[in-house]
């Protein structure tokens, strides 16, 4: 495992963090967006990722090698206490402890903003994911079949809390 140090973003984390997301577009293994994000996506991205919804980087040697963050599962006050988990993994990183590194410290991240659940998104088919998500402690709770089409083929979505 590499020795990581995971902190707080900073908007000079912008460019590795959109690589990192890029890679997950591209690999079709985390996410349903298909087309490449723009820095302008993600510094809009980054501005609503502030204060309680915290996003960290792990570095490696100085690289930043993966990134997690909080975000908003709802918009309705009933749910404030509730953040989805988001966390991406350079190709070259993943398997080796990045995202648990990164699972960790967000989810003290999480407390300290008075968070009291966190619930994931997630494809079936991510093996490297549902280690990762199971390892820690997340559960299944449904999949949605054919959430989408991509790639002319329906996407199943796990939710896991």
């Amino acid at each position: 495992m590499p020795i990581l140090n995971v902190r707080t973003a900073t908007s000079e984390d912008l460019n590795r963090i959109l690589d990192i997301y890029n890679q997950g577009i591209e690999d079709r293994i985390a996410t349903l967006e298909v087309e490449a994000k723009d820095f302008d996506y993600m510094t809009d991205w980054f501005k609503v990722h502030q204060n309680r919804y915290t996003v960290l980087v792990a570095e490696s040697d100085g690289i930043v090698v993966g990134w997690a963050s909080l975000n908003r599962y709802s918009h309705r006050c009933a749910y404030d206490g509730i953040a989805d988990l988001s966390i991406y993994v350079d190709r070259t990183f993943r398997s080796k402890g990045v995202g648990s590194a990164l699972h960790l410290e967000l989810e003290k991240e999480a407390r300290k903003n008075n968070f009291y659940k966190i619930i994931l998104f997630t494809f079936p088919f991510n093996e490297n994911g549902q280690r990762l998500y199971q390892k820690i402690g997340y559960r299944e709770v449904h999949v949605f079949e054919k959430q989408e089409v991509m790639d002319g083929q329906y996407i199943d979505v796990m939710i896991m809390e």
